[in-house]
């Protein structure tokens, strides 16, 4: 069974997101179960901050051995960070896809967008 954390929420594709800070900005990464399912990560493309974003788009990809999969933006807004540790080290996202391995923060345009997202009992539902 994957790690699917309490006090995230989650998309149908696998993306986890923080809650909001106290300025609107969310953190984001990979799901447990997709990092699982992808196999040894070797390259993350990830947006440039100042990006925008729109929920439910591809921006950017996640390479493994096994695949290239798209990453898509679970929420609408715009790019304020990315982890730069990722280029010279992807295989964070496999050792610890919710801590070090997060891959980027997104200033959210409609916080309350993330309450419409799932919570970890639908998460787990979908992945079964």
């Amino acid at each position: 069974m994957s790690n699917i954390p309490e006090g995230l929420r989650y998309s149908a594709e696998h993306e986890w997101v923080s809650g909001p800070d106290a300025e609107g900005v969310v953190r984001v990464g990979i799901t447990d179960f997709a990092q699982d399912a992808l196999g040894d990560v070797v390259y993350v493309d990830l947006p440039e901050v100042g990006t925008e974003v729109e929920a439910e788009t591809t921006v950017g990809e996640v390479e493994s051995t096994k695949s290239v999969s798209d990453l898509f933006a679970p929420v609408t807004g715009t790019v304020t960070a990315r982890n730069e540790e990722l280029d010279a080290d992807p295989a964070k996202v496999n050792a610890d896809p919710y801590g070090d391995g997060w891959l980027m923060e997104i200033s959210l345009k409609d916080a309350a967008q993330v309450e419409s997202l799932l919570d970890a009992d639908g998460y787990r539902q979908q992945v079964g």
